[in-house]
């Protein structure tokens, strides 16, 4: 069976990506799957990919989990350049695609927002068409996460939005905006396919001592569309 992928993508940077991420791939190791996490490309500092490769059990080195890295805080496509490299879309993908021979699900972490500039010419949105995955957009959730969500789920190719999920994640001080967030978004998208995650702090490998419970199971619906073959399988 060809690997699941699950792309965890937002609307914008420092969103909460790699803390959803780790969580998602710890919950999934402790079911037993089979799995590794990848954040292909990225610039500036590793510790995102880092922590992914922390979370996943060190079943991947760092250079196999973040195999095109540049050391200039830009945006990638600009990071690389700079080094007088070019990231392109093909590469990506046969990259991922080889890796998913080894593994039952993937979890990848895009750079930035959906939009975001990874190589020439193309961004996580391309990446998540390419590969066949289905989008985690993950959203601070705040005044205004409802306008982001739905022009990220809007940019999305019609087949990707159709499969992608949203989390909200919530802040460590909650708006007025945060508690009818999920209600009003359900308006608008498949209520099923929304979950809230509860505030983690910004450690993506940081101990947990509160919402466990609210975690397990928001995880828990997240991964069970991974686990029971309601992701998109990679031709």
């Amino acid at each position: 069976m060809a690997s699941r992928i699950l792309f965890i993508t937002g609307t914008g940077t420092s969103v909460g990506k790699t803390v959803l991420a780790c969580q998602l791939v710890r919950f999934l190791r402790a079911r037993g799957v089979r799995l590794a996490a990848l954040k292909p490309v990225c610039a500036g500092g590793r510790s995102d990919a880092r922590a992914l490769c922390e979370a996943a059990g060190k079943v991947l080195s760092l250079d196999e989990s973040n195999p095109w890295h540049f050391r200039a805080a830009f945006a990638p496509v600009l990071a690389a350049r700079r080094e007088g490299k070019r990231v392109r879309l093909g590469d990506v993908v046969d990259y991922v695609r080889r890796l998913s021979e080894q593994f039952d699900i993937l979890v990848i972490e895009g750079a930035g927002g959906l939009l975001s500039p990874l190589g020439e010419g193309f961004d996580s949105r391309d990446l998540i068409l390419a590969l066949q995955a289905i989008p985690v957009v993950v959203t601070p959730n705040r005044l205004g996460a409802v306008n982001q969500t739905r022009l990220a789920l809007t940019a999305l190719p019609k087949q990707a939005a159709q499969r992608a999920r949203v989390v909200l994640a919530n802040p460590g001080r909650l708006d007025a905006a945060a508690h009818t967030n999920p209600a009003l978004l359900a308006e608008f998208f498949d209520r099923r396919r929304i979950q809230v995650m509860p505030y983690l702090g910004t450690n993506p490998l940081g101990p947990r001592t509160r919402g466990q419970a609210t975690l397990r199971k928001m995880l828990g619906r997240l991964a069970d569309g991974a686990e029971h073959g309601s992701i998109c399988l990679m031709n």
